[in-house]
C-alpha cells in the first residue's frame, strides 16, 4: 500500500471513465447493434454511471498495485497491461460472448475499450 499514489489512482480512474465515454460515443451505434440493445436501453443511467466510475477507481487502484510489482517505467507498465488484458479481460470476454451467442464485433468493441482504459490508466499511473 505504501507504493500507491492515491492522486494518480484518482486521475487514472477519471481518465479511464472519460475514455470509455468517448469510446462508446464513437462506437455507440455499432455497440448497440452488436449487443442487440435499443437506444432507449442504452440511455445513461445515473446509478450505473456512478457504479462504473467507482469500478474505474478500483481498477486503477489494483492496476497501481500490479504495476508496482512489474518495475518502473512506461515500457514495463504497458507490457504489464497487455499481459493482464490478454490473460484476464480478452479471455473472459471471448468466453462470455461466445456462450451468450454475441457477435465477434461486440467482443472487439468491448475488449478494445478495456485495453484502451488499461493503457491510459497505466500511462497516468506511470507519470503522476
Amino acid at each position: 500500500m505504501e507504493h500507491i499514489n492515491f492522486i494518480a489512482v484518482g486521475a487514472a480512474g477519471v481518465a479511464g471513465f472519460i475514455f470509455g465515454a468517448l469510446w462508446y460515443t464513437v462506437l455507440g451505434k455499432a455497440w448497440m447493434a452488436a449487443a442487440d440493445v435499443t437506444e432507449e436501453q442504452a440511455k445513461p443511467n445515473p446509478v450505473v454511471m456512478g457504479m462504473t466510475f467507482v469500478c474505474q477507481l478500483v481498477m486503477a487502484f489494483v492496476l497501481s498495485g500490479v504495476l508496482a510489482h512489474f518495475g518502473g517505467g512506461l515500457g514495463a507498465a504497458l507490457g504489464a497491461v497487455v499481459f493482464v488484458w490478454v490473460g484476464f479481460i480478452l479471455t473472459t470476454q471471448i468466453v462470455n460472448h461466445r456462450f451468450q451467442g454475441r457477435p465477434w464485433s461486440l467482443t472487439i468493441i468491448d475488449t478494445g475499450h478495456w485495453l484502451g482504459v488499461l493503457l491510459i490508466q497505466a500511462v497516468v499511473l506511470t507519470f503522476l
